[in-house]
């Protein structure tokens, strides 16, 4: 071979090892979030779900990436949401704000693995036949949402035991809204208590909620698990001290943000379980393997300067179950 011939020979492969070594390198994990509400209603979730990732060896930038949709409230958009990631060729969906995000997700894909968090039974809405061993792309946790909607009803009646008539507050454009209102009704029912059913699914209506309670004469407010609902915890909070009306919320964030009182799962917990199976999913792990897991857990949370405010007097039996007291 002649030194021209084999100068270029060499030149021409050197040029190409950059390629090649590009090409051989591993493409970086995608992971798709799926979200009901707004950014800013869940960013402490999402720093949660972060440092979740990063605690099992996978950083956003760095070895993974996470491409975020969010419906701000608005679930005829999470369709559109869903089959955006699936082009998008995601590893895993994360899907968040209860049942109407998963089953958009669940309908966008049969092979992309999903996990769901929702407050929901999900085998009665459709997402798996099996808690135990899903049969499907799809596993998550569930919070003990709709299950203790009764004992809310109990706590604000023992709180105010001359309530006699209850508002409950439903986003009619969640799935099973008509479901979960019957449920309340019937355990409304049982404590000789009159409810009024009221929707909401937009700040408007939020605000209707508040005029009409004193047509309504209603005593108190009851708020139904919902994404919707739950990004708009502070607009719920400040109303409820303007109107002067007592509240019980689903989750303990309503209360941070400056609700009365909450009875639920913890949905950090939950979280932490969902941040889990997202990275044994990264690792190669299948979502039949990961059983749905089932919050067992409940909290009550009581604000005491929102109570002071409201000129109520928390009795102190109540206040030796609370979990936690914030001053």
């Amino acid at each position: 071979m002649r030194r021209r011939e084999f100068i270029t020979l060499v030149g021409g492969a050197a040029a190409t090892w950059p390629l090649t070594a590009r090409a051989q390198q591993p493409t970086m994990p995608v992971v798709g979030w799926l979200a009901s509400g707004t950014s800013e209603a869940y960013a402490s979730y999402v720093a949660a779900f972060r440092e979740g990732l990063r605690r099992a060896g996978y950083v956003e930038g760095q070895n993974v990436a996470i491409e975020y949709r969010w419906a701000d409230g608005h679930y005829d958009r999470l369709p559109v949401l869903a089959a955006d990631l699936v082009h998008r060729r995601v590893a895993v969906i994360v899907t968040l704000g209860g049942v109407p995000a998963a089953l958009a997700a669940k309908a966008a894909t049969t092979t992309i693995p999903i996990v769901f968090l929702t407050g929901s039974d999900p085998v009665a809405s459709g997402l798996v036949s099996s808690l135990s061993r899903p049969d499907s792309n799809l596993t998550g946790t569930t919070t003990l949402g709709d299950e203790v909607g009764q004992k809310r009803l109990e706590l604000l009646h023992e709180l105010i035991p001359a309530v006699t008539i209850i508002a409950l507050v439903v986003n009619p454009t969640t799935p099973f809204a008509d479901i979960q209102s019957g449920e309340i009704h019937a355990a409304a029912h049982a404590l000789g208590l009159q409810l009024h059913i009221l929707h909401a699914s937009t700040e408007r209506e939020i605000d209707r909620v508040f005029a009409s309670l004193v047509q309504l004469r209603a005593d108190a407010l009851a708020i139904a698990p919902d994404a919707f609902l739950f990004t708009h915890k502070e607009q719920f909070a400040a109303l409820t001290l303007r109107h002067g009306v007592p509240a019980i919320y689903p989750y303990r964030e309503f209360v941070v943000a400056g609700g009365l009182m909450s009875y639920g799962s913890s949905v950090r917990d939950t979280f932490r379980v969902a941040t889990v199976y997202t990275a044994q999913i990264l690792k190669g792990e299948k979502p039949t393997n990961l059983p749905v897991q089932r919050a067992t857990r409940v909290e009550l949370i009581i604000n005491m300067k929102t109570a002071k405010a409201l000129g109520l007097s928390i009795p102190d039996k109540l206040l030796a179950r609370a979990d936690e007291v914030i001053e």
